[in-house]
């Protein structure tokens, strides 16, 4: 089925069968009834037959099924290394050994094989067989990895960050117990939005606490979390980009406004530089931290070793830093052929200056838009 090969098929046979393609070889003749098969049977299923193609096609042919009658091999069905070969009891032998197909596949001779250029769907998916990693914190990992794996990808989730709360809770604690006084809060991330309300909820706060303030948030991403408490948001910069800061903001008098503006540890500065720019009174405040996570790292070298990986993703500069740390000190050409995707220029230049170049660069800065960029490659490819 996830080949387009329907077994049965009104428009063309109603009979089917399935055969062992290797009998126990200390057996002196065979049990099969091939002239029955070759003759009185529409499609014929051979499971584990690969080895034994050429003597199978021969005792067919043998017994009266015409050399033009179709075949398919199948191998790893709906598994992300799907494979199908297709051809005649003529061709097919010549064509599965140009492919290299082994075991474990089934072989499906008749003529409902015709029907798979119309009914196959599987393997048009654009990833299909591709081996990714996504660096991006297990929490947050699910929307990319079933993206990636809806389009065919073979995700190996191997974190490179965990998201934690900061090492003191005071400052943000302070800032929410003064919210009074703030004319704009200003979130970067959807982690922001997330810490920031838990400990306005700690203080026995809600969202009504906010009324006075206009809210700014990055990304579409970090638009929508804080749309699930209630908030919207008044501006909207696609990017930390500083013209994508001066452009949002363009409209807006910030001259001696206070800007509350709750992120992670150790960001970038040019936000808070931009807004101060502007005239903002800008508070900076730590509302969580990344640290370094190591899961799965063993099978990430392993396959890296083995040359199974295509492509690592990179959603943020800290994954790309933190999946360097975890690469062996002497690392060599473990990345050889390895395909990297950045979610924006940013993060793409923090890979570069780690030693990991770009092959592809999303024009969107969002899961979307990282993986249409991925889809777009290989599709380009």
């Amino acid at each position: 089925a996830y080949a387009g090969l329907p077994l049965p098929h009104r428009d063309y046979t109603s009979t089917l069968a399935f055969v062992t393609g290797h009998e126990d070889p200390t057996k002196k003749s065979s049990s099969i009834d091939w002239p029955s098969l070759a003759k009185g049977i529409g499609t014929l299923v051979f499971f584990m037959g690969v080895k034994n193609l050429p003597s199978i096609v021969e005792r067919l042919v043998q017994n009266g099924r015409a050399p033009e009658t179709p075949v398919a091999l199948v191998r790893w069905g709906t598994t992300s290394r799907h494979r199908t070969v297709t051809g005649t009891l003529k061709t097919i032998v010549a064509r599965a050994k140009a492919a290299a197909m082994k075991a474990p596949a089934i072989i499906v001779v008749g003529k409902v094989v015709e029907l798979r250029d119309t009914l196959q769907w599987f393997e048009r998916r654009p990833l299909l067989g591709k081996r990714i990693v996504v660096t991006r914190a297990r929490a947050q990992a699910s929307d990319l990895v079933g993206k990636l794996t809806d389009m065919g990808a073979d995700c190996l989730e191997c974190p490179t960050i965990r998201v934690i709360a900061p090492p003191s809770w005071t400052a943000l604690d302070q800032c929410i117990g003064h919210i009074d006084q703030y004319h704009w809060l200003v979130f970067t991330s959807v982690n922001g939005v997330h810490f920031f309300f838990e400990r306005l909820f700690h203080q026995g706060m809600d969202a009504r606490a906010l009324g006075h303030l206009r809210t700014a948030a990055i990304g579409p991403a970090t638009q929508e979390e804080l749309l699930k408490y209630g908030i919207t948001t008044d501006i909207l910069p696609e990017t930390y980009q500083a013209e994508s800061v001066v452009d949002a903001f363009s409209r807006e008098d910030l001259r001696d406004k206070w800007v509350l503006l709750p992120r992670a540890m150790e960001a970038r500065a040019v936000l808070p530089e931009e807004l101060t720019r502007m005239g903002a009174k800008v508070n900076e405040v730590t509302a969580y931290q990344t640290v370094q996570a190591s899961d799965g790292v063993d099978q990430l070298i392993d396959g890296l070793r083995q040359g199974r990986i295509d492509m690592v993703t990179f959603t943020s500069s800290s994954t790309a830093k933190n999946f360097k740390a975890l690469l062996p000190e002497q690392h060599g050409g473990l990345m050889k052929g390895v395909r990297v995707a950045s979610i924006g220029p940013i993060t793409a230049e923090t890979a570069l200056s780690l030693g990991f170049e770009s092959t592809i660069v999303a024009s969107e800065f969002t899961i979307s838009g990282l993986c249409s960029a991925i889809v777009a490659h290989y599709t380009s490819a």
